[in-house]
C-alpha cells in the first residue's frame, strides 16, 4: 500500500478529506527526502537564510520545505495553512474542510552534519477564521504525524486509530505501510535532555536528572543512559521505538521562560502521536492535549514518553521545595 498515490491510500476510519491531505503531505515528503539526499550536489541546503518571525535561524532548506508543503496542499481540502516559517496563517482553499499546522523542517541545524531531521504536522477541522482553526485544545486534532529523513525515511501518523508507520521505498519513491498499532515500550533506561542547560533548569527538573545520573546508587536504584539529538522528530522516533522520556523544560534564560518548543507546530502533534501509542505528554505537570494556546507561535515546556516516566517527572513538581532541592540521598520519597 502506498501513500504517495492518493488512490492507494487506505486507512481504517480515516475520512476521505483527511486521507487526501496525508497523501499530499507524504508526496511532498518524498520529494523533500530526495532533495536532502542530494544536499551539496546542486546547492548548499544548509546555507543560512536569516531568521523567521520568532528569531530562529533559517536555512535554505527551511524555506524550500515550507514552499513545497504549501504548494502540495493548494489543491487539497485545506482552508488554512499555518507554518512555523510564516508570520501569519496562509489562506488556501476557501471551501476547505481542514486546517494544517506544520513545522516544515524540524532540526534544520543538523543538515550539515547529516543527522536525522524531519517534518511535523497537525490537522484540525477548519473553522471560520484562521485563529479559531489553530488556537484550540490540542485534543481536537483529527490527525497528526511526522516525516523523518534519516538512514530510513519514514512517515508516521495517527488519525485517531493508533499510530501507523510507512517507510519510503527508494526504488519507487512511494511510502509503504510497515507497522500499525505502534505502542511505546513502558520499560526503558533512557532519558533525553540537553544537560548543558542544567544550571538554568527549575529545581524539580534538576532533582529528576540528578536522581537518574546517580544510577544504581541513587533513589532510582538503576543505571540510565542519556540521549540528546537536538532533533525533536529523531527523539520522538527513538521513544516510539525504544521507550524512555524526553524533557525540554522552561528555564531561567531570557526567551526560555516557557521553554523553546512551539505548542501548535511541534508539541501538540507529537503529544497526539505519543498518546495514541500509549504514552503521555505534558508541560512538566499538565497534559498538553488539554491545553489551548493563546498565540500561534506560543511556546511551552515539553515532557513526553512512556506514561509512567512522564508521571514521575510530574511528581517532582509536587515535591516540597526543601525536598526537591535536597541531595538525592535525602529524597526518600523516590527510593524504589
Amino acid at each position: 500500500m502506498t501513500i504517495t498515490e492518493t488512490s492507494g491510500f487506505r486507512a481504517p476510519g480515516c475520512p476521505d478529506d483527511v486521507a487526501l491531505v496525508l497523501a499530499r503531505l507524504a508526496g511532498a515528503g518524498a520529494e523533500l527526502a530526495w532533495m536532502i539526499q542530494s544536499n551539496g550536489l546542486d546547492r548548499d541546503l544548509g546555507e543560512a537564510r536569516g531568521t523567521n518571525s520568532d528569531g530562529d535561524g533559517q536555512k535554505a532548506l527551511d524555506v524550500l520545505a515550507d514552499e513545497l508543503f504549501r504548494e502540495a496542499l493548494e489543491t487539497a481540502p485545506v482552508r488554512h495553512y499555518a507554518s512555523e516559517e510564516q508570520d501569519d496563517v496562509v489562506a488556501l482553499n476557501g471551501g476547505g474542510t481542514l486546517a494544517v499546522a506544520i513545522d516544515p523542517l524540524d532540526g534544520s541545524s543538523n543538515i550539515d552534519v547529516n543527522v536525522s531531521i524531519g517534518t511535523i504536522f497537525s490537522v484540525f477541522p477548519a473553522a471560520d477564521t484562521a485563529e479559531a482553526s489553530f488556537l484550540r485544545r490540542a485534543d481536537e486534532q483529527v490527525a497528526a504525524g511526522y516525516i523523518i529523513y534519516g538512514p530510513q525515511c519514514a512517515f508516521v501518523a495517527s488519525w485517531g486509530r493508533g499510530v501507523h508507520v510507512y517507510v519510503l521505498d527508494a526504488r519507487t519513491r512511494a511510502f509503504v505501510l510497515v507497522r500499525s498499532g505502534v505502542t511505546i515500550p513502558q520499560e526503558s533506561s533512557e532519558f533525553s535532555i540537553n544537560s548543558s542547560n542544567y544550571r538554568h533548569w527549575p529545581q524539580p527538573v534538576r532533582a529528576y536528572i540528578d536522581d537518574c545520573v546517580a544510577g544504581a546508587e541513587g533513589p532510582r536504584g538503576r543505571n540510565f543512559n542519556m540521549r540528546w539529538i537536538a532533533s525533536l522528530v529523531a527523539e520522538t522516533h527513538r521513544i516510539l521505538t525504544r521507550g524512555g522520556v524526553f524533557l525540554y523544560p522552561a528555564d531561567s534564560r531570557k526567551g526560555y521562560e516557557r521553554g523553546r518548543l512551539r505548542h501548535v507546530y511541534e508539541c501538540a502533534p507529537i503529544a497526539k502521536l505519543i498518546a495514541e501509542a500509549g504514552g503521555a505528554a505534558t508541560d512538566g505537570s499538565e497534559p498538553i492535549l488539554s491545553q489551548t494556546p493563546k498565540r500561534l507561535h506560543e511556546r511551552t515546556p515539553f515532557v513526553f514518553g512512556s506514561a509512567a516516566k512522564v508521571a514521575r517527572v510530574a511528581s517532582y513538581f509536587d515535591l516540597p521545595a526543601a525536598e526537591a532541592s535536597a541531595l538525592f540521598g535525602k529524597r526518600g520519597l523516590f527510593r524504589s
